[in-house]
C-alpha cells in the first residue's frame, strides 16, 4: 500500500505596497542650461552688433564670379577628384599591404610611411617645384636609353610621350596629385583595418565556391568592409575640402580662400573675409555631413540589430501560457 504525500499549502501571493517614488532631481541640469542660453545670447549679440563683421561686405565677397569658379573648381572639384583617385591608390595600397609577396608588402609600407610623414603644406610646396628636377619634360619610355642606344650604335631616342612637369605639377592637377598621393597614405590603413575587420572564413568560403582571390575580395570582402571604412572615409572627405585652403602653396590661383584673400588684401577688409571663407566651408561640410549619414545608415544594414532566437520565442510563449 502505497501513501501519497499530503499537498502543501497554498502559499498566498504577498503584494507589495504602493511605492512612492520620487523622480531624481538634477538642479546643475538646469545651472549648465542658464550658462549654455546666456553663452548663446552673448555670441549673438557679438554676431549682429559688432561691426568688425560688416555683413554687407561679407556677402558681397561671397557673390564675386571669381570667387564662386574658386569655390565650384578648386574646392569641390578637387576634393573629388583627390578623394576618388585617393581612395583607389589606399585600398590598392592596403591589398598590397596584406599580400603574401613580401616586395609588395614592402613598397605598401615605405609609400604609407613616407607619404604620413609628409605634412600636405610641405608637400604641396614641393609639388610647385619639381619642375626643376625637370627641366627637359618627363619622359616615359625605356629608362637610360641613350646609353642602350649608344651601346647598339643607334641614334634617335626610344621615348613614348613627353610631358611639361610646369604644366602637370602647376596648378589645379599638381593640387590634385599632391592630396591624393597624401590621402593614399592615409587610406591605405583605413582600407586595411576595414578589410581585417572581415572574418578570414568569407574569403575561404568565397574561393571554395571557385572564386579568385581577386574575385572574391572585391565581391565578398570589401563590401563587408565598407561598414568600417565608410565613417573614417567620411572624415577624410571633410578633411580633404578644408585641406584645399592648402593649395596657396603650389599657388592654385582659382581656389576659394586665394581669391577671398586677394579681395581682403585689395579692400583692406581681411576679417569679413575670412567670415565669407568659414561660411563657405560650412556649408559644403555640412553638405557633406548629411551625405556621410546616409551612407553609414546605408552601409551598417543588418549589423547592431538584434533577433529573438527561437529558444527566445519558447521561452516568450510559455511565460505567455502561463500568465493565461
Amino acid at each position: 500500500m502505497t501513501t501519497t504525500a499530503p499537498a502543501a499549502p497554498p502559499v498566498a501571493e504577498e503584494r507589495p505596497g504602493l511605492i512612492e517614488a520620487r523622480p531624481v532631481r538634477h538642479p546643475w541640469r538646469w545651472v549648465a542650461i542658464a550658462v549654455l542660453a546666456v553663452l548663446a545670447l552673448m555670441l549673438v549679440n557679438l554676431l549682429v552688433n559688432n561691426e568688425a563683421f560688416n555683413w554687407p561686405f561679407v556677402f558681397q565677397a561671397m557673390n564675386q564670379s571669381p570667387v564662386l569658379e574658386g569655390f565650384w573648381k578648386g574646392t569641390i572639384i578637387v576634393t573629388v577628384l583627390a578623394m576618388v583617385f585617393g581612395v583607389a591608390l589606399g585600398v590598392l595600397l592596403a591589398v598590397m599591404r596584406l599580400s603574401d609577396n613580401p616586395v609588395l608588402r614592402g613598397v605598401s609600407w615605405v609609400y604609407t610611411w613616407f607619404f604620413r610623414a609628409i605634412p600636405r603644406y610641405v608637400l604641396l610646396t614641393i609639388m610647385g617645384a619639381l619642375g626643376i628636377l625637370f627641366q627637359q619634360g618627363i619622359a616615359i619610355g625605356v629608362p637610360f636609353d641613350w646609353l642602350i642606344i649608344d651601346w647598339l650604335g643607334l641614334s634617335g631616342d626610344w621615348r613614348i610621350a613627353t610631358f611639361d612637369a610646369n604644366a602637370l605639377f602647376v596648378g589645379l592637377a599638381g593640387g590634385v596629385i599632391g592630396l591624393a598621393a597624401s590621402e593614399a597614405a592615409y587610406m591605405a590603413e583605413i582600407a586595411r583595418a576595414g578589410i581585417l575587420s572581415v572574418d578570414k572564413g568569407q574569403m575561404e568560403a568565397a574561393q571554395a565556391l571557385g572564386m579568385s582571390r581577386g574575385k572574391a575580395m572585391r565581391r565578398v570582402v570589401l563590401p563587408q568592409a565598407m561598414r568600417v571604412i565608410v565613417p573614417p572615409t567620411g572624415n577624410e572627405t571633410i578633411a580633404m575640402l578644408k585641406d584645399t585652403s592648402l593649395l596657396l602653396a603650389i599657388p592654385v590661383g582659382t581656389e576659394l580662400f586665394f581669391q577671398l584673400q586677394a579681395i581682403g588684401s585689395r579692400t583692406y577688409q581681411t576679417f569679413p573675409v575670412l567670415v565669407a571663407a568659414t561660411l563657405f566651408y560650412l556649408l559644403a561640410s555640412s553638405v557633406l555631413m548629411v551625405g556621410q549619414a546616409y551612407l553609414e545608415k546605408r552601409f551598417g544594414r543588418g549589423f547592431g540589430t538584434t533577433v529573438s532566437s527561437d529558444a527566445d520565442q519558447a521561452v516568450k510563449g510559455l511565460a505567455a501560457g502561463s500568465a493565461k
